[in-house]
């Protein structure tokens, strides 16, 4: 029986008391979090199964860490895990704390079997190391697909689409233009243009700390996008220091409607369709 084997065999012969062991590890070592006890050990107990699955198999000598079981459990392991908070040293230890309960077993069943008892440790080192470096990979995944969620949705709440007015919507900008929140502010705003059918639409860029070349064209792409819906755009909250920015630059904004301030320009916008506003007396 080849050595894998053999480790299958061990484990399988010995999975409750490994687990015991293994969660006693995982407790003392802080490594439960505050997960629920009950879903540190089902995680555990699931993970020992499918171990004592792959470690069982023949394959050609090689380990079966790379096991679609295997890599489903881990992929939902991280992601629980970072949801959770924890790290990815974290995670990968609360696999490797399963290497002292299982060389203390093979040391006490294989005690006067050298040969043995080093070949065992071997073969559980090696799929236990394998599985552990796999534990980081797919939490290194499973972090990065957070992450990336976590900045579209800033992307969308950091681009508000308003409505001010019947036929009027205003976009406040806070913060720098790039290439991917442009994209998102333009569908956006695009999208509630076509579903209000608005006139106008007011881009507010008081929140804009600086305007340079990149950031002009976004704006002028934007105007462009909604002119195209056949709607109209006027640009406020241009700054003294953004005017004379924009004019070193040399950008052209001349077919652009700008103002100081968002009153200004929603006064212009209901003046454009007609609307007036009066000061109730008394």
């Amino acid at each position: 029986m080849s050595s894998t084997h053999a480790l299958g065999s061990l484990l399988h012969d010995n999975q409750e008391p490994l687990l015991a062991d293994w969660l006693k590890h995982i407790d003392e070592a802080g490594l439960s979090g505050l997960s629920r006890q009950e879903d540190v050990r089902r995680q555990a107990a699931e993970l020992l199964r499918l171990l004592t699955d792959a470690a069982g198999r023949d394959h050609g000598g090689a380990l079966a860490a790379d096991s679609g079981a295997l890599q489903g459990f881990l992929r939902d392991f991280s992601d629980a895990r970072v949801r959770e908070g924890f790290s990815s040293q974290q995670t990968a230890t609360f696999v490797f704390a399963l290497k002292r309960p299982v060389f203390q077993r093979i040391q006490a069943l294989h005690g006067n079997d050298a040969a043995t008892q080093a070949a065992l440790i071997g073969s559980a080192s090696d799929l236990l190391d394998s599985l552990g470096l796999k534990t980081i990979d797919a939490y290194q995944k499973s972090r990065e697909a957070v992450i990336q969620r976590q900045q579209e949705e800033l992307l969308e709440l950091s681009t508000p689409v308003v409505k001010l007015w019947d036929g009027v919507l205003a976009l406040p900008i806070i913060g720098t233009l790039d290439s991917a929140r442009t994209q998102v502010m333009m569908e956006s705003l695009l999208d509630r243009i076509a579903s209000s059918e608005s006139e106008i639409a007011i881009i507010d860029i008081t929140g804009v700390p600086t305007v340079d070349t990149l950031v002009a064209q976004h704006l002028i792409k934007t105007v462009t996008a909604i002119r195209l819906m056949g709607a109209d755009c006027i640009i406020s909250g241009v700054r003294p220091q953004i005017a004379q920015t924009i004019v070193h630059l040399g950008v052209d904004l001349g077919s652009v409607t700008t103002k100081a301030n968002l009153a200004d320009a929603l006064a212009l916008a209901m003046k454009r369709l007609g609307a007036v506003v009066s000061r109730r007396a008394g």
